[in-house]
């Protein structure tokens, strides 16, 4: 068994808008196609960032896992996502070893975390 994230499915009601959105998100993201599958994702380092279409199966919305994006500068990183329009849900929070971690929430209300260290903060 591997231990490592492969892949992250995000739903939203409109995938190209989608795509679009979180490509601005993580702009280090490199946009990916699968002709075969006619399927279009992001790729962050090792993990596919796929936005997949909502249905009555699996909605878009906060409603359960959130997945945690670690981040150099946490304060810089908030800053870009609510310009982006990822208004903050939850936090910010001092956690361990001088981090600090928060949710925002994408334009289809799901959860996006955000972890990293934060200037000037002190270590908790």
């Amino acid at each position: 068994m591997t231990d490592f994230v492969s892949a992250v499915l995000v739903h939203v009601a409109d995938v190209e808008a989608g795509l679009s959105w979180y490509h601005r998100a993580f702009p280090s993201a490199e946009r990916r196609r699968l002709d075969a599958f006619d399927f279009d994702y992001l790729k962050i380092g090792s993990t596919h960032l796929e936005i997949v279409p909502a249905d009555e199966k699996v909605a878009s919305g906060a409603a359960g896992s959130v997945v945690y994006w670690q981040v150099e500068d946490f304060d810089r990183a908030l800053d870009h996502f609510n310009d982006l329009g990822a208004p903050l849900y939850r936090g910010p929070l001092a956690i361990e070893d001088g981090l600090w971690m928060c949710q925002v929430r994408d334009p289809w209300g799901n959860c996006i975390g955000l972890r990293g260290p934060r200037a000037g903060a002190p270590e908790v």
